[in-house]
């Protein structure tokens, strides 16, 4: 069976992960990891404190080549929310870095400091030469697990109770990044560069397991900055990973910042995801830089299962079409818009713990239900309209998505960020309600401006009604609205 990252197990001397001044090459990376590996090769599951460093990929890898699931926390994550996913993954260890202070409630778990330099290697017996970097031959890691053993846990908040484990096969990683290989035309040659968290699919899986397994490199900013951006790309990163409010950053500056305007223009792949990015700032990028950004839509459950290809030019508001191996079908069609519902081997195994959610979360006939809302254009690129239960709104006879009345007000030059939600309202079922964050808080735009701004960009039954004026929108980690969030 071939290994998850065969670059790991050859032990090859190229560099594979950069955290500011501190890299790591394949062949240290292999070593570091190989000592806690062995100490926890026994344990049931592990859990990462998942900061954004060298250790957290160093605990990952150290998991990952054991063959013992891992489940990455947030070191952000409320002290209720934490006590759940602990209580349910039930991890006997937890690797963390030696410095990092651990809430209270992970006292009982046994801990392993990791380290991530090549003298802890050698502290810790893994065979080193004279210099102290590792023999050429490396360290010895386990055999290969088989594909279908599980590989992470992680968990992801659903629209009631507590979050749940989605349990990935390492199947479905190998399926996702293999698919991303051929659809990005990514090889060992590509540097990657992102900031995003690494206790999540988008951080992690993507940014630092795919550079892995191409036998690439990955550079991590610790922090998302603009200016980390500008200088990893200026110093022959070739790809960036972001989200929106990433990109955002990006627009609201690139016209005017040359240094940066030339940086993004000189890499080879500029990839958003986790949310739609509103075309406005496709276009500011686009038109300074002479660069599209490419989406690709993915979750939790599924990892990811479409994505525009390199070279094929981006279309704001599409996500590309299915990566190979993704069968994906709209269910309960009505006006062009259905639920996304997909089958495939970078699916989940289910949620751990929860045969009853996993049993809801399929069809009959195997197929998973999204819960996302899309349309197919006539070349089979897929549109997401939103999420089903937030983002479908039934007005006056209408089906109606948000995120179009979204990107209309966008395009209005007053605004900075806007979201849509629906509330109840007795003649029309659902009124459209918009939530807006001024581009200049002082002055912002008048309400009937922005309600007629949209009736004539898009038809007048899909005006809002209503419009809130915000100092900011809330949002996750990822840089998703939280919608629920919006209420009067």
């Amino acid at each position: 069976m071939s290994p998850l990252f065969p670059s790991l197990h050859a032990a090859e001397p190229r560099e594979a992960v950069r955290f500011g001044e501190h890299a790591l090459t394949y062949a240290e990376l292999a070593a570091a990891a190989a000592a806690p590996a062995r100490r926890i090769k026994d344990a049931g599951r592990v859990a990462v404190w998942a900061t954004p460093t060298p250790q957290t990929v160093v605990g990952v890898v150290a998991a990952l080549v054991a063959g013992v699931p891992v489940v990455p926390l947030n070191p952000k994550t409320g002290e209720r929310e934490l006590a759940h996913i602990v209580r349910d993954s039930g991890p006997t260890v937890v690797l963390a870095g030696r410095g990092d202070q651990l809430p209270s409630l992970l006292g009982r778990l046994t801990r392993i400091d990791v380290a991530a330099d090549v003298a802890a290697a050698a502290a810790a017996d893994v065979a080193v030469d004279a210099e102290g970097s590792p023999t050429k031959a490396g360290p010895a890691l386990p055999p290969e697990p088989d594909e279908e053993s599980p590989a992470l846990i992680v968990y992801t908040s659903g629209t009631t109770g507590p979050p749940k484990g989605a349990v990935l096969p390492r199947r479905a990683i190998a399926a996702t990044l293999d698919a991303l290989r051929d659809a990005w035309e990514w090889t060992a040659d590509d540097v990657l560069v992102h900031g995003l968290p690494l206790f999540h699919v988008h951080g992690l899986i993507l940014g630092i397991l795919g550079p892995l397994r191409r036998g690439g490199s990955v550079r991590h900013l610790g922090r998302f900055s603009v200016e980390g951006v500008t200088r990893e790309l200026s110093a022959g990163a070739t790809m960036l990973f972001g989200v929106p409010t990433m990109y955002h950053r990006i627009a609201e500056v690139v016209d005017r910042d040359a240094a940066l305007a030339k940086a993004l223009t000189g890499a080879r792949l500029l990839v958003s995801g986790s949310a739609a990015l509103p075309a406005p700032d496709h276009r500011r990028i686009a038109h300074a830089t002479g660069r599209a950004v490419i989406e690709r839509y993915g979750m939790t459950e599924t990892l990811m299962l479409c994505a525009e290809r390199a070279g094929g030019g981006a279309r704001p508001g599409t996500v590309g079409a299915p990566l190979p191996g993704v069968e994906l079908r709209l269910a309960e069609e009505a006006d062009g818009i259905g639920e996304v519902q997909v089958r495939g081997p970078n699916l989940f195994t289910g949620y751990l713990n929860r045969p009853d959610a996993t049993a809801a979360a399929f069809t009959e006939d195997g197929w998973f239900r999204t819960g996302d809302l899309a349309s197919l254009d006539e070349e089979g690129q897929v549109r997401i309209v939103g999420r089903k239960a937030t983002d479908l709104i039934k007005s006056g006879g209408y089906k109606i998505g948000a995120g179009e009345i979204e990107n209309a007000l966008l395009d209005h030059p007053g605004v900075r960020e806007a979201a849509v939600t629906g509330e109840p309202d007795d003649d029309l079922g659902e009124r459209i309600v918009a939530w807006v964050v001024p581009r200049d808080p002082q002055s912002p735009p008048e309400e009937h401006e922005l309600t007629e701004h949209v009736a004539r960009e898009l038809a007048p039954h899909k005006r809002p009604r209503v419009v809130h004026f915000l100092t900011e929108l809330p949002r996750n980690d990822m840089g998703k609205i939280m919608k629920r969030a919006l209420h009067v």
